[in-house]
């Protein structure tokens, strides 16, 4: 029987934490690019303003989505998708980084994903489905003998907290406060769970990639894909940005914290100062109604900034 990896996430089936181990070496410095390309897709520029972010009625009151307010942001850019494999493959290339699942010589790895005669490696504490496989990496997204043919156009996944920021450095961009994130998600609707209304398959359609049939045994593909997608792979929102909900779950700039927007600052907020845990927004391609109702614009959780999964990417801003 595999052993379990701690956790410091209550759902830990969403974005699996990394634990107590650590790297043996810190993170890589890495200086800012001269010029970085713009990103795929390009930039979109929400006008700023005030929106009223969370809500009233999240079905896990401990990730802390309510209570809605009303947040007024300046304005700012963000890219219209997440990074993509060759967005982070050229940073990787000019610069030499190695990510913490490199550094540290494995990540998780959905099983379903895995062969079936893989070894018993360690799984998430209370979330089986997720595997410690060695050799998994932004590269290698199922572990040693999986690579990225095809998938040029995906999103990058296997990165931490910190990988983002390093990219960031590179690129001359930033991540997203999670305000910024979940209003340039909304896409000029109020109130609503996703990005388009409130249905999450209107007319038949659907809008975005997550687990269909029953989880964790049987994903039928309902939607297209059983991982990841291209970035911009379905319709955009009224800001012009793709799949801010499913596929995976992007890095916000923000500590996590329930609690803190209870009281504010409502005015581009940053977050706590401090904190254990990083802001992911989105969801995922493994998100299912049963166990994980996050893929929605207000949905939130947190993780370490060292940890890293086959369903997390990010997307930058400026």
């Amino acid at each position: 029987m595999s052993a379990d990896v701690p956790t410091e996430q209550t759902h830990a089936c969403c974005a699996p934490a990394r634990g107590e181990e650590r790297a043996a070496e810190g993170p890589v410095p890495v200086a800012e690019a001269a010029a970085a390309a713009p990103p795929h897709g390009g930039w979109r520029e929400p006008a700023g303003g005030t929106f009223l972010m969370g809500t009233a009625d999240g079905p896990y009151p401990e990730d802390g989505e309510g209570p809605v307010r009303e947040v007024a942001l300046s304005p700012f850019e963000i890219a219209a998708t997440a990074v993509t494999n060759a967005e982070f493959a050229a940073f990787v290339e000019g610069t030499g980084y190695a990510t913490d699942a490199e550094r540290y010589g494995w990540s998780f790895v959905f099983a379903g994903f895995l062969p079936r005669r893989f070894p018993p490696t360690r799984g998430a504490a209370g979330a089986p489905w997720w595997r410690q496989v060695h050799g998994a990496d932004w590269r290698h997204p199922e572990g040693p003998g999986s690579g990225l043919r095809g998938r040029r156009d995906h999103p990058v996944v296997h990165v931490s907290h910190d990988d983002a920021l390093a990219y960031c450095r590179w690129a001359g961009t930033r991540l997203p406060t999670e305000a910024e994130w979940e209003y340039a998600a909304r896409g000029g609707l109020s109130g609503r769970p996703y990005p388009w209304g409130d249905e999450r398959e209107p007319g038949g359609e659907h809008r975005m990639n997550v687990w269909q049939g029953e989880f964790p045994e049987r994903n039928t593909a309902a939607d297209g894909y059983t991982g990841t997608c291209p970035v911009d792979a379905f319709p955009p929102n009224g800001y012009g940005l793709y799949n801010t909900t499913g596929n995976v779950w992007e890095w916000c700039a923000d500590w996590f914290n329930p609690r803190y927007h209870r009281k504010g600052p409502w005015t581009d907020p940053t977050g706590p100062r401090y904190g254990q845990s990083r802001v992911l927004k989105g969801g995922s391609h493994m998100c299912h109604e049963s166990y994980c109702f996050r893929y929605r614009t207000s949905a939130r959780m947190g993780n370490s900034p060292d940890s890293s999964s086959g369903n997390t990417g990010f997307r930058v801003a400026r």
